[in-house]
């Protein structure tokens, strides 16, 4: 009995047609949504709560007529629109099924592409999520934990009488982009170090950079986090030392390539070349070449004794 074309026996390189790479992502796809739909279910449930949690750091104010509402301590939190409050859930839950059932999607993620990796990039990947990951949420923790900080500085700017209303979307949006933007920059120094384990930068060019890098972190610290100085301090610190830990990595790792493979030549540098014959073996006689009839016969001073059609070779 014939077997079917897809019990076939896959290609251990991961090859496959286009048809079959579609109907795979498709597979993939479908999987990720069944695990992300019944969670968006369930999160329905608790979608007040979590946004609860997300807009807890806006200092609130009781009502419009509360002193330190007209002196930009305090804002008032709000919701405008009938379908506000239900779109609002509805994103909640949508943004928590996500993160809830993101071990699932990744490893969707992981199973389409793990086909066509060879096995030293296997390992890379791996470890890249092994050490992503915790990056990631020790980034959205100091995200969380800087809002609160964050938000009474940026409302002391208020004009003196007015009163700051902050709707809860706009609160959720700006949490939201702040642990994303933290969790994102605390992965550089996991992009340095592949980069050095896949050979593209060197551990003495990275440290190199260091002024230009501090420099670079400083701005961008500027510009993701609020207009407080605390806020930028609290990014710029953990990501400088994280940087000059990568850079400690790479030199590690350069000298442990070092000392396997040698020391690594510059590109204009050439290598001291071996003379020396090479010994494969017993030594063994060299067999007389073969003589040609017309070269049979020479004289006592190497010259022929006769030549053939005029010539002292034949041609």
């Amino acid at each position: 009995m014939l077997k079917s074309a897809r019990n076939k026996a896959k290609d251990p390189e991961g090859r496959m047609p286009l048809v079959e790479h579609l109907r795979e992502l498709r597979n993939r796809l479908v999987k990720a949504l069944l695990a992300i739909v019944p969670l968006t279910i369930v999160a329905l449930f608790f979608a007040k709560d979590i946004a609860e949690f997300l807009s807890s750091p806006v200092p609130r104010c009781l009502s419009e007529q509360d002193p330190a509402a007209q002196a930009g301590k305090c804002a008032v939190l709000s919701q405008i629109g009938i379908t506000s409050p239900f779109t609002t859930y509805v994103k909640v839950a949508i943004m928590a099924a996500l993160v809830a059932a993101a071990p699932v999607w990744l490893y969707q993620l992981w199973a389409f592409i793990a086909p066509g990796l060879h096995k030293n990039e296997k390992k890379y990947a791996l470890s890249t999520v092994a050490v992503g990951t915790p990056l990631f949420l020790l980034g959205g923790c100091l995200a969380y934990w800087i809002l609160p900080h964050a938000v009474p500085v940026m409302l002391s700017f208020s004009v003196e009488g007015s009163v700051n209303y902050i709707t809860v979307d706009d609160m959720i949006g700006m949490s939201v982009k702040l642990v994303l933007a933290f969790g994102l920059a605390f992965q550089l120094p996991l992009l340095l170090a592949l980069l050095n384990a896949g050979g593209v930068i060197s551990g003495a060019r990275m440290l190199g950079w260091w002024r230009g890098m501090v420099m670079g972190i400083s701005v961008f610290s500027a510009l993701v986090t609020p207009t407080d100085p605390l806020s930028m301090i609290a990014l710029a610190v953990p990501m400088t030392a994280l940087y000059f830990g990568a850079v400690g990595f790479a030199l590690l790792n350069d000298r442990r390539k070092g000392l396997r493979q040698g020391p690594e030549l510059s590109d204009d540098e050439a290598s001291d070349l071996d003379l020396a014959p090479e010994a494969v073996g017993p030594a063994e006689p060299v067999s007389a070449a073969r003589v040609l009839p017309e070269q049979a016969s020479r004289e006592s001073d190497g010259t022929r004794a006769h030549r053939v059609n005029g010539y002292d070779d034949i041609t």
